[in-house]
């Protein structure tokens, strides 16, 4: 079983105005496909709170898994994907493109997506939109995926089975 943590990134929920819809969904997804969720927070739309969080939970927590929502559009207060590139090690682009190219198939307003996926350390760190909507349609492509890009982070050495 991997361990995951969830975080959303978002002023209006962090200051209590509006519920955090997108972050259970992530949850939800991620236990039913076996992962262990130790850990879920609420950040403001701050580049050094999200960093932080990334920092801690991979560096101190060593979350096998961290998926952030929200955060990743085009609004001057939308950093998460500013908060990502500065904790990473590894950049994992195919992860990005596959969820922008899916979303596409929902709305073109996917290509405006900034989302990043990388590595720290043996943590894979993946930023999906704030969206519920878009958060479902994305786990539908990562899942099927996690547990082997998380084996080959942690050094499984195993030939690929297509």
């Amino acid at each position: 079983m991997f361990t995951a943590g969830v975080l959303t990134c978002s002023d209006s929920a962090f200051r209590g105005e509006r519920e955090d819809s997108a972050g259970p969904i992530i949850r939800a997804g991620l236990k039913e496909a076996g992962f262990d969720i130790l850990i879920h927070k609420v950040v403001p739309d701050d580049i050094e709170s999200i960093a932080a969080a990334f920092r801690k939970w991979a560096d101190l927590l060593s979350l096998d898994l961290i998926i952030s929502t929200g955060g990743t559009g085009l609004s001057p207060r939308d950093v998460a994907p500013e908060a990502t590139k500065l904790v990473a090690e590894r950049e994992v682009p195919g992860i990005a493109e596959a969820l922008r190219h899916a979303g596409m198939q929902f709305t073109p307003r996917a290509m405006l997506s900034r989302a990043r996926a990388v590595t720290r350390g043996s943590t894979l760190i993946i930023n999906l939109p704030g969206s519920p909507k878009a958060v479902q349609q994305s786990l539908e492509v990562l899942l099927p995926v996690l547990p082997h890009a998380i084996s080959k982070i942690k050094g499984d050495t195993t030939p690929c089975a297509q």
